[in-house]
């Protein structure tokens, strides 16, 4: 194993020569760990199910009026943001919706961040763009990011339909009057939590697909 990496495999010894039985242990403990998140995906979906409907709800009508979709997030919750963006703007089905990811900017994220603070690149980019009727969609693990909650503050102040993804008990976005709809994966494992919010993501698009009349031939 190289310097600098056996931090990531704690469990492998540093003369480990035996692969079948470390192989095997790596297979069991993957399999496992889908266990865990299929069972946490499942329990999710349907404790939030009437927040998710009521949040689908929301979006659909948004969209009805000719809203608009605004997603952002940071680290791997940033991917997650960018995938919704662009589920619903090339979807599988359905008509495509005006969707855009505020994390895909890398000239505007660096600038903002550069120019007047990372606590603001997703607040002026909603100020730039967004306008009352549209909808801006945060994601979070821990839920308490300052960006997202700026961002939030500043899209209700703008008239902007607020729907958060968090982790944990929710964070600071489940206490916030900002977020209109918070839907909060119970977990404290940063993995599963974003396993489970891609698929809480991928739920929220199919009832507003549903609502809008769209659905899979």
């Amino acid at each position: 194993m190289a310097d600098g990496t056996d931090f990531l495999y704690p469990f492998i010894e540093g003369n480990e020569r035996d692969a079948g039985p470390l192989l095997a242990d790596l297979a069991r403990s993957a399999v496992a760990k889908g266990g865990v998140s299929a069972g946490l995906r499942a329990a999710t979906l349907e404790r939030i199910g009437g927040e998710l409907a009521a949040a689908a709800d929301a979006i659909a009508e948004s969209f009805r009026r000719g809203g608009r979709l605004f997603t952002f997030g940071n680290g791997g919750s940033s991917t997650d943001a960018a995938t919704l963006a662009a589920l619903f703007a090339r979807p599988p089905w359905g008509h495509p919706r005006a969707a855009r990811s505020l994390v895909d900017d890398t000239a505007v994220l660096s600038a903002l961040g550069n120019d007047v603070g990372f606590d603001l690149v997703f607040s002026r980019q909603l100020i730039a763009h967004a306008a009352a009727g549209d909808v801006a969609l945060g994601v979070s693990t821990s839920g308490s990011s300052r960006n997202l909650l700026t961002a939030f503050a500043q899209a209700r102040a703008r008239g902007l339909l607020t729907v958060g993804l968090a982790g944990y008990d929710g964070g600071e976005m489940a206490e916030s009057g900002a977020v209109q709809h918070c839907l909060v994966v119970r977990s404290d494992s940063v993995h599963r939590v974003q396993e489970t919010q891609a698929a809480v993501g991928f739920a929220l698009w199919a009832e507003i697909q549903r609502r809008m009349g769209e659905r899979d031939g």
